[in-house]
């Protein structure tokens, strides 16, 4: 999780709990993103999924931005799953495993955007990118 992080979100690790624990497990925090306005991600020690499913965490990355994480995925030989279909308008998408069965995506579209589309109803047939 900690390359996941640091190599794709640029984050930069907080605090390691070592054998001392607060909480259920052993944690790591990490901050991402601008210094004056991070993102506060806690990890927690824990065993990996047995299965790859579809349940998963997303993130919002700028629309300029998708081949950059699309490469920094790559580099880490992580697995990028074929997307959903999906309508116009609906922003891109890329997800992967993390070595554990964990599913990330990073997508290009905001709140607003989707509920918008989603308010004009299914107007065209969804359509899908290779990694969306």
């Amino acid at each position: 999780m900690e390359q996941i992080l640091v190599s794709v979100f640029n984050a930069r690790r907080v605090y390691d709990s070592g054998a001392e624990t607060y909480s259920l497990s052993k944690e790591r925090f990490y901050l991402v993103g601008k210094a004056e306005d991070p993102v506060w991600i806690a990890v927690m020690e824990g065993e990996p999924l047995p299965t790859r499913t579809y349940n998963h965490i997303a993130f919002k990355i700028d629309d300029g931005d998708f081949e950059e994480y699309l490469e920094r995925i790559r580099r880490l030989g992580l697995s990028v799953r074929e997307g959903r279909p999906r309508v116009e308008g609906e922003g891109s998408s890329i997800y992967f495993y993390g070595d554990d069965n964990h599913l990330f995506e990073l997508h290009t579209g905001t709140l607003a955007d989707r509920l918008d589309r989603y308010a004009r109803g299914r107007t065209t047939a969804p359509a899908a990118k290779a990694s969306e």
